[in-house]
């Protein structure tokens, strides 16, 4: 009975449980906003990414040639923008 009654009493573990549990809440709220703010700062370079892709110059084409036995007519490809597409727009 004096050990049930001397488990009891003891508080000597209790102050170090209360330091761990505001301790690993502090961890814990620091995280998560520091995972928000690497979230959103991710999200604005691949925004980036994706501007600069669209951005690209996307046309293509070479002159034509001529030599003395022959010749070779030019081509071209031309990608233009879609409607309401630039740089700040998001897809």
């Amino acid at each position: 009975m004096t050990h049930l009654n001397a488990l009891l009493n003891d508080e000597a573990g209790f102050i170090v449980s209360a330091e761990l549990v505001l301790v690993a809440t502090i961890c814990v709220l620091g995280l998560v906003v520091g995972l928000a703010e690497l979230s959103h700062n991710i999200n604005n370079e691949l925004e980036d990414v994706g501007s600069a892709f669209s951005c690209i110059q996307q046309t293509y084409s070479y002159e034509g040639t001529c030599g003395h036995r022959g010749g070779l007519s030019g081509s071209g490809f031309y990608d233009y923008a879609e409607f309401c597409e630039d740089q700040d727009s998001i897809h």
